[in-house]
C-alpha cells in the first residue's frame, strides 16, 4: 500500500468558497482534492475509542501508544490509496479543531499546512438564509425540525446560523481556537472575494505557501470534479458552484432587513464579520 502521499488539509468557513477552491486545486495534474471527507472523523473515533478497549488498556503503554499512532497514520495514507496524484488536499472545516493529531498523521508540526477559507460572516449567514429559501418549498432543514419555532423569522434563523453548535459558529470557533493554540503560521487564509476578484494571485500565494509548483488555472471553465449529495445536509445546491471564477456582490444587505440589522445578535455577527482582516492579518 502506498504510504508516500504529501496531505494538506482545507478547512475554513461553510460558503467560503471552499468548494470552489477544491475544484481550482483539482485542475493541477499533480494534486487531488477530496469533497467534504470523513475520514477526520474515523480518525477521531479510532483514537477516542483505543483507550477504551480492555485489550488495548493491557497492553503495555508504551506499545500501545506506539501502535495507535501507527494504525492511525496507516489509515490516513489508506485513504488516498487509490489516489494517483502525489499530492491529496482532504477537505473537512473541522480539520482545525484537530490540528496536534494532525501533526501526528503528516509527520510533525511543520509539516502541517491548512487552507483556511474564509469569508464576510454577514454574507455568510446570507448565504445559508437563501439557501433555506430556496430549499423550504419542498423540504426541511434538520435544524428547522428540531427548533421549529425559532426557525420561524430570519433574525430567529440568523441565530441558529452563528450557534456554537452549528456549522457557521462551530467552524468560527475552530479557526479562532487553532489560532489560540499556536497554529497560525501553519494556516493559510483565502478569503472569498479574493479567491473571486483575483484568482490568479490568490492561487499563486496559495502554491507559494504550500511550497509547491504553481498551475496555470483556467478561472473560466471550472469543471466541478467533487460531487456531494446535498439531501444528506438538507439544503439544496449546497455544494454546487459556478463554472467562471467571478465576483459576487455582497448579498447581506438585500437578503435582510432593519428587523434583523437593528438586533443584537446581528450586531455580534459585526463585530467578528471581517476578523481574519482585523486581527489575523493584522
Amino acid at each position: 500500500m502506498p504510504s508516500n502521499k504529501t496531505i494538506y488539509f482545507l478547512a475554513g468557513l461553510p460558503r467560503s468558497g471552499s468548494t470552489l477552491l477544491a475544484n481550482i486545486l483539482a485542475q493541477h495534474p499533480k494534486m487531488f482534492v477530496t469533497p467534504t471527507s470523513g475520514i477526520v472523523d474515523m480518525l477521531v473515533q479510532v483514537r477516542n475509542g483505543w483507550d477504551r478497549n480492555d485489550a488495548f488498556q493491557a497492553m503495555d503503554r508504551h506499545d500501545s501508544e506506539l501502535i495507535k499512532g501507527n494504525v492511525l497514520r496507516a489509515m490516513l495514507q489508506a485513504y488516498f490509496a487509490h489516489v494517483e496524484e502525489p499530492i491529496c488536499i482532504d477537505k473537512n472545516r473541522y480539520w482545525a479543531e484537530f490540528l496536534e493529531m494532525g501533526a501526528e498523521m503528516v509527520g510533525g508540526r511543520d509539516r502541517v499546512k491548512v487552507l483556511v477559507t474564509v469569508r464576510d460572516l454577514r454574507d455568510v449567514v446570507a448565504s445559508f438564509e437563501n439557501l433555506y429559501r430556496k430549499t423550504s418549498a419542498f423540504g426541511q432543514l434538520p435544524q428547522e425540525a428540531n427548533m421549529a419555532l425559532k426557525f420561524k423569522t430570519a433574525l430567529g434563523r440568523a441565530e441558529v446560523f452563528i450557534d456554537d453548535a452549528q456549522p457557521v459558529g462551530r467552524a468560527y470557533n475552530a479557526i479562532r481556537d487553532a489560532v489560540t493554540r499556536g497554529w497560525k503560521d501553519r494556516m493559510h487564509f483565502i478569503d472569498y472575494d479574493d479567491l473571486t476578484r483575483r484568482p490568479k494571485q490568490t492561487m499563486d500565494a496559495v502554491y507559494k505557501f504550500l511550497g509547491e509548483d504553481s498551475f496555470e488555472h483556467d478561472f473560466d471553465r471550472v469543471e466541478q470534479v467533487t460531487f456531494e449529495d446535498d439531501f444528506v445536509y438538507g439544503f439544496k445546491d449546497l455544494h454546487v458552484i459556478r463554472p467562471k471564477v467571478e465576483p459576487q456582490p455582497p448579498s447581506w444587505p438585500k437578503t435582510f432587513d432593519d428587523a434583523v440589522f437593528q438586533s443584537n445578535a446581528w450586531k455580534n455577527i459585526e463585530n467578528v464579520a471581517q476578523f481574519w482582516k482585523l486581527y489575523l492579518r493584522g
